[in-house]
């Protein structure tokens, strides 16, 4: 029967490289920052461990079979699997001809843009979900319920105002009275509408962290990310942990990074170097 787990305890690689470096990294519940100099494997370990995860029906732990060489002890220890989600920072072309082939939106472009076309279907498929919880509280005769229901769809309201105050300064609001995410953009007197395609490489990367964090809906995950800081201003930089974790406060981050910037706000204690956890 499958358990589904809270959290990553430790994270072990036997041989990082060839020739050695085993790795044994304990983790904190809340957040883990991996730090150190270029080329020392931070994000080699983040994506094998990404790798490790994924391999397995997308979180299923299977103790017996360690492929890559990685292990991956869970919370509670008798936990066969974990919800997780890994974000990509590089805004680069995509290149794939058969993936750009079977794709119905000629707007996608990019590495950002292929991440977020995929998190517009997720984000239906959570407003669906939501949308049901609503409706079996208001229904259900209870009026404690009737409390809960308007509770259900905060967080969408807290993703929206966040994406708002971080885009003010360019005038893009999201457009609340659409499915998808789309944004309108003041321009002098006037409107315009446009796509998550069209913003810039910074804010298609904070837009789709914080979409994939809202996404899961509160519930308790692992956030991989590899250098997450790339493209991003040093105010979102630093305010990005929190954020996070402001919407949903059972995510587990998981992190690589060379910005002194995102520690600045109260998480040095979770820093470890790579040579730390090198035996």
């Amino acid at each position: 029967m499958k358990k589904r787990a809270e959290y990553i305890q430790s994270i072990e690689i036997e041989a990082l490289w060839k020739g050695g470096r085993h790795i044994i990294w304990h983790l904190q519940p809340d957040v883990n920052i991996l730090s150190g100099i270029n080329g020392v494997g931070k994000s080699t370990i983040i994506n094998h461990s990404a790798n490790r995860l994924d391999m397995i029906d997308r979180g299923e732990i299977v103790p017996e079979d360690a492929p890559l060489g990685v292990s991956i002890k869970l919370m509670p220890e008798d936990a066969t699997y974990i919800k997780f989600d890994v974000i990509r920072s590089f805004d680069r072309p995509l290149l794939h001809s058969d993936l750009l082939e079977k794709l119905s939106d000629s707007r996608v472009k990019t590495e950002l843009d292929w991440q977020i076309y995929r998190l517009q279907k997720r984000f239906l498929d959570y407003q669906v979900n939501i949308g049901n919880q609503i409706i079996e509280l208001l229904t259900s005769g209870d009026p404690a319920d009737q409390l809960k229901a308007a509770e259900v769809s905060q967080p969408k309201k807290e993703f929206q105002d966040m994406i708002d105050e971080l885009f003010a300064e360019t005038n893009k609001k999201i457009d609340r009275k659409n499915n998808e995410i789309q944004f309108i953009q003041t321009m002098g007197t006037g409107t315009e509408t446009i796509t998550p395609y069209q913003l810039s490489s910074g804010e298609k990367q904070m837009l789709a962290i914080l979409l994939t964090v809202l996404v899961e809906n509160r519930e308790p995950y692992a956030l991989l990310m590899d250098e997450p800081e790339i493209s991003l201003h040093i105010d979102w930089q630093q305010r990005l942990i929190d954020l996070i974790r402001q919407l949903n406060p059972n995510v587990q981050i998981i992190l690589s990074t060379h910005s002194p910037a995102l520690i600045m706000d109260g998480w040095v204690s979770n820093v470890t170097e790579v040579n730390e956890i090198t035996n």
